[in-house]
């Protein structure tokens, strides 16, 4: 069987759809229709930075726009790559940039909704992505075919290891838990719901008896995303740790732990003038952002992760069907992500209000609406918001 010389070649191959060429040609052709628009978009883009006159908008604002800009660029010239691809037969790369374009595309509908609320431009974007995301599938349907046969070897790979109760460990013995996205993405999760029900527990019985107080950090659910990435960061700096003396875990833990909560602390304040802790006046602090107290209990806590923890968590992991682990962990990893980005976006909406700034896009009325003052401080109870203290211009 002779190979087919459009796939990697520079020559257009005869097996190659006319229609497939067609559409290369009519995306070269709106690429280069579009070019004087996309040329005059970029300088008005430049002369406003320039000038300095986004001062105005909030930072949201101008994020915003910023990636609809690039993400509506790129778009336009990458659609002209594809089209000269497909011309020349060249699917398997075509495919690549296929995705690349309707990613682009989704993120444009997304900030020019979020910007200016359902408008005729997105009837465009949305067919355009519509448009690429058939292309993707069909411009090289060996692919799929290749996706599929790889992905029936990971799942019998899978079942076998679930069947010897290796399944999540380091195959090379470095490390006791395999680093890859799905461990640590319910690394993340386990923890962060352990951490707002220890953290809520530790408010009832200590800090104030008998009163709760919601310790939750997103907008959605049981969730403390500091004590998920605290988790996470754990498990990066101390999987190599799981057989070293105890001692040494102490102090690494102790060291990375109270590193990490400076950071957070000093970035809640940095961007959105947030105070969730204040540690001045307590022994050894530093800048009331972590103290000595807190660190040993950062070091305790990663003794325990790594002797006691890890190995339950990656047992109740495995208890997964290994069938649905990754459609299922997809779905909950998206849903994580809209979360914590909504949260941020959420908390910066309070923050302009605070400093007394209205809304000038349809997200941040969206917030106004549905997460206004009362709300984010009954969500976000532990949590006070200081615009005079944050450091940002604006």
């Amino acid at each position: 069987m002779q190979p087919d010389p459009g796939i990697g070649s520079g020559k257009v191959s005869e097996r190659t759809p006319l229609a497939l060429r067609v559409f290369g040609a009519l995306l070269m052709l709106g690429g280069v229709a579009v070019v004087p628009e996309v040329v005059g978009v970029l300088m008005q883009t430049g002369s406003v930075f320039v000038e300095g006159s986004y001062a105005d908008e909030s930072p949201l604002t101008v994020i915003l726009y910023v990636a609809l800009v690039s993400a509506g660029c790129f778009c336009v010239l990458a659609s002209g790559v594809l089209g000269f691809r497909l011309l020349r037969g060249n699917r398997r790369r075509a495919r690549l940039i296929a995705e690349a374009v309707a990613i682009g595309l989704v993120v444009a509908f997304m900030a020019d909704l979020l910007l200016f609320g359902v408008n005729p431009g997105l009837w465009f974007l949305g067919a355009s992505a519509l448009i690429l995301i058939v292309a993707h599938v069909w411009v090289d349907p060996s692919l799929s075919d290749e996706r599929e046969l790889q992905r029936r070897l990971r799942l019998m790979e899978t079942r076998e290891e679930a069947e010897e109760g290796t399944l999540g460990l380091d195959k090379t013995g470095r490390g006791y838990i395999e680093l890859d996205f799905f461990n640590l993405f319910w690394i993340f999760v386990i923890a962060s719901i352990a951490g707002v029900v220890i953290e809520s527990i530790y408010h009832v019985l200590v800090v104030d008896f008998g009163h709760y107080e919601d310790r939750a950090g997103l907008l959605w659910g049981p969730f403390s995303p500091i004590y998920g990435f605290g988790a996470v960061l754990m498990t990066l700096a101390l999987n190599r740790f799981h057989n070293a003396p105890l001692p040494v875990v102490f102090i690494v833990s102790a060291v990375i732990g109270g590193a990490f909560e400076y950071f957070v602390s000093w970035f809640m304040e940095y961007a959105f003038g947030a105070i969730a802790w204040d540690y001045t006046g307590t022994f050894l602090n530093i800048n009331g952002r972590t103290n000595f107290m807190f660190m040993c209990m950062w070091g305790a806590l990663g003794v325990v992760w790594v002797k006691l923890a890890l190995p339950a968590l990656l047992h109740t992991v495995n208890l997964i069907p290994w069938r649905w682990r990754y459609s299922i962990t997809a779905l909950c990893a998206a849903l994580m992500i809209f979360n914590g980005v909504m949260t941020l976006v959420a908390m910066d909406c309070w923050y302009s209000r605070l400093a007394g700034a209205a809304p000038d896009n349809a997200l941040e009325q969206f917030c106004a609406d549905h997460f206004d003052n009362q709300w984010m401080e009954n969500r976000f109870e532990s949590m006070s918001i200081h615009p005079d203290a944050a450091h940002r211009s604006s």
